[in-house]
């Protein structure tokens, strides 16, 4: 007699006694890897944090509709996956950051350094 149980729309297990071996066996390489101390890294990092235009919005200090209208415009970096927009934390930072304005000594200097140059 075979017992079919389901457990969401997408997973049939045919025998649960299958799935608490592939568990135990998960469990037993996990212990074994920290009692000989090869224990390994997450293979994927999670190095950036996806927002939402809210969350988006409450980093930059932005409101929602302002957020929208850079989206609209293309003058802020976002992802679009159906109707959601996302936008990554990390890139965010760096469009702020890109669009910081020169101190007057740092454009003097650099005017300096152009105008040398075109001396030469």
């Amino acid at each position: 007699m075979v017992i079919i149980f389901v457990l969401n729309k997408s997973t049939i297990m045919t025998n649960p006694f299958d799935l608490l071996e592939a568990r135990l066996s998960n469990i037993e390489t996990l212990l074994l890897e920290l009692k000989h101390g090869h224990v390994q890294s997450n293979p994927f990092p999670e190095t950036d944090k996806l927002l939402t235009i809210k969350q988006a919005g409450e980093l930059l200090n932005l409101s929602v509709p302002t957020l929208y209208s850079y989206v609209q415009k293309a003058a802020i970096p976002v992802c679009k996956r159906g109707k959601r927009l996302y936008f990554s934390e990390q890139e965010l930072r760096e469009w702020v950051k890109a669009g910081r304005k020169s101190t007057q000594k740092e454009t003097e200097s650099d005017a300096d350094t152009f105008l040398k140059a075109k001396r030469s």
